[in-house]
């Protein structure tokens, strides 16, 4: 029997140790990580307690504004509804185009302009016109020697017969002859009418007041009737005495919009104005897939700063109280309070004893740069609108020392 050396048990009791699982350390070490993790939720949870005191006990300096209340009808009548929308014209865009082909010669108007009915927009080249004008009148000439020369041989073939110089056969030639010439003059005469007219369409007239909205070719272009697509237009005119306002509203609320109900308009270039309108149309077929109907409404007053295509702000208001009947009082706060919180509520910070406090409201419209309070504020009270408190009941004191 063989004997294994010393050295080759010892190495073997290393590599058996070596493979050794130590059943003490993996339960070691999950201990020490969660009690880690417990002192730094500990300590996050201090911080933030500490964040929450020092945040309550400091006190922030706010910009305030008081809510106002104002009287019967001051506030005008209250808004049901509102979007956005555009400024449009009531003839919507005139596009003129020429009669005749030629070549464009020049522009008598410039985009902006403004122009009557009537007033000349471009002149096309006319000299082949006035050659056609020019060679008819040559042939009616010729047409009226013959017919005269035809109407004295009649004559004369007449007073022949009755001698019985001449058969009625050759009588009958002479009539018809007359009769050709007489109906050559009519034809040249019709041609020459249209060659007249042809010449005057070589002038582009405004068929209405209006603006000059856009220029669509150039001068030396060849401009011909028709076409695709308008190929043959030169100008686009749109009528701006004529002014309304164009808005898509949702089919939910079409019970709130009616025929001759008032509005306003509000242009985005200009938040400050205020144009009063009226509904005028109410377009006949849903928008399925918006699930919209577009309404349009008629500016009354409309000026300079109305331009097509400009986008505004429409709002539906209320139908006036009846005679004799005030209407109430509103509570009018600056837009600039309302604010919203995650769930989209509406509420505004109102300052007291040196606290600022949220309020939920329910508004009811815009009325200018003020917004209308239906419930919530019963007006006079101080309202933040500058940057807000950090949380609610925060000391606040007013900038200005107000």
């Amino acid at each position: 029997m063989t004997t294994a050396p010393p050295q080759s048990d010892e190495k073997l009791r290393a590599d058996l140790a070596s493979l050794r699982i130590d059943r003490d350390a993996p339960a070691t070490r999950p201990r020490r990580r969660r009690s880690r993790m417990v002192l730094a939720a500990l300590a996050l949870a201090a911080a933030a307690a500490v964040a929450v005191w020092t945040a309550a006990g400091r006190t922030a300096t706010v910009t305030v504004a008081y809510a106002t209340l104002s009287a019967p009808g001051q506030a005008g009548p209250a808004p049901v509804l509102s979007g956005s929308g555009y400024i449009v014209t009531g003839d919507r865009y005139v596009s003129i185009g020429v009669r005749v082909p030629g070549r464009i010669e020049r522009y008598f108007v410039e985009e902006g302009q403004s122009v009557h009915k009537g007033d000349p927009l471009v002149q096309l080249d006319d000299r082949d016109y006035h050659a056609l004008v020019a060679r008819t009148e040559a042939g009616l000439a010729v047409a009226h020697a013959n017919f005269d020369l035809a109407a004295a041989d009649l004559k004369r073939g007449r007073a022949l017969r009755t001698q019985g110089v001449i058969s009625q056969q050759e009588l009958d030639v002479l009539q018809n002859k007359a009769q050709v010439a007489r109906a050559t003059v009519a034809q040249l005469d019709a041609e020459l009418a249209q060659a007249r007219v042809n010449l005057e369409y070589t002038i582009l007239r405004a068929p209405t007041d209006g603006v000059v909205l856009a220029k669509l070719k150039e001068v030396g272009e060849i401009a011909v009737p028709g076409g695709f697509a308008g190929s043959g237009d030169l100008i686009r005119l749109a009528n701006l005495t004529d002014m309304r306002a164009q808005v898509d509203v949702n089919e939910a609320d079409l019970n709130r919009v009616r025929m001759g109900q008032a509005a306003a308009v509000t242009p985005d270039a200009f938040p400050d104005a205020r144009y009063a309108a009226e509904v005028v149309k109410l377009y006949p077929q849903v928008d399925r897939q918006k699930g919209t109907l577009r309404i349009e409404v008629h500016i009354r007053e409309p000026d300079a700063r109305l331009l097509p295509d400009m986008s505004a702000r429409i709002t539906f208001l209320a139908d006036a109280p009846p005679p004799g009947e005030a209407e109430p009082p509103a509570v009018l706060v600056p837009a600039g309070a309302l604010r919203r919180d995650q769930r989209g509520d509406s509420f505004v910070w109102v300052v007291g004893d040196g606290r600022a406090r949220q309020v939920r409201v329910e508004t009811a419209g815009e009325v200018g740069d003020r917004v209308r309070i239906a419930k919530g504020l019963k007006g006079g009270e101080a309202v933040v609108v500058g940057d807000a408190p950090l949380q609610d009941d925060q000391r606040v004191a007013i900038a200005g020392g107000r």
